[in-house]
């Protein structure tokens, strides 16, 4: 019979154990920001949907969830920690990050190495206020009247082998795709993750606003468009982009969801699942934390 390990040798093989280093290391942290209500009632609904996702993201060992309401937390002290920010928000002049001195303090969370993902109108920051903080940080942004907003109904056919895509199958869903995103030049450390071939209708409008068309967007006629990318940083890093999320109803879509899912762990440098984070959501949960609009 084997004598027992002595206190010296067990913590001498605790040291080197991944498995006990797995039960000990703490957890990754995600900041979650959902905007302030806008638009009508299942549009930009960010703080159910966030919430929505929250709840799945709680179920993943090694990972805690911080959630705040209105973009921004009440105190600063919540990116203390943090690993990784999702942002699902309203954007453009009003984005959360360009307000006061925001860009410096996430700046500095960047240089950390801490992951951003940016949702929706979340991608979109004025030109001359945050432009190239975002291609550094996510690798591109929505720049007003040099991107678009039709509503349309990509077919995601084709997907790329990344963290990101694990066990996404390929899918088609109705929502206000963004494209002809300001990414850095020649896409530099840019790994599209969702892509698709607007058809020449979609690129000959309407757009949601203003309405185009746009002469450069229609002479792009046949190109493939990048709704979704990655991006890992000199500073260790990661960032991601996803222009959907519009409507509310297409979280209940079981691919758009993980798509955003995997996403986010890997912002926080969490292994991402071989087929990917498994989810299911009801109808009634799909009404739960909806904004009084």
């Amino acid at each position: 019979m084997n004598a027992p390990l002595s206190r010296r040798a067990f913590l001498s093989v605790a040291a080197t154990s991944p498995l006990l280093l797995a039960d000990d290391a703490p957890k990754k942290k995600l900041l979650l920001l959902a905007g302030s209500p806008s638009h009508p009632p299942g549009m930009h609904e960010f703080n159910a949907g966030v919430l929505l996702l929250k709840k799945r993201l709680d179920a993943v060992p090694g990972l805690e969830t911080d959630f705040h309401k209105n973009g921004w937390p009440s105190s600063e002290k919540a990116f203390d920690g943090v690993s990784g920010i999702f942002l699902y928000s309203d954007g453009g002049g009003g984005h959360p990050f360009i307000q006061r001195d925001r860009l410096q303090l996430i700046g500095d969370l960047m240089s950390r190495g801490v992951g951003l993902l940016c949702a929706h109108f979340a991608v979109e920051v004025p030109k001359d206020r945050g432009s190239k903080e975002f291609q550094a940080w996510i690798g591109g942004h929505y720049e007003h009247l040099w991107s678009c907003n039709p509503i349309w109904t990509p077919e995601f056919n084709e997907l790329p082998e990344h963290p990101i895509t694990r066990g996404v199958k390929p899918f088609a869903i109705k929502d206000e795709w963004y494209f002809n995103m300001r990414f850095r030049p020649e896409m530099k450390g840019v790994t599209p993750i969702l892509s698709a071939v607007p058809s020449d209708a979609v690129r000959d409008g309407p757009y949601v606003y203003p309405r185009g068309p746009y002469k450069h967007i229609q002479q792009a006629k046949g190109r493939s468009e990048v709704l979704m990318w990655a991006t890992e940083r000199a500073d260790t890093g990661r960032g991601v982009g996803f222009t959907g999320g519009h409507f509310h109803q297409n979280w209940k879509d079981d691919n758009f969801r993980k798509v955003i899912l995997n996403a986010l762990l890997w912002i926080c440098k969490l292994e991402v699942p071989r087929d990917g984070v498994a989810s299911t959501v009801s109808d009634a949960e799909m009404k739960q934390n909806l904004d009084p609009k």
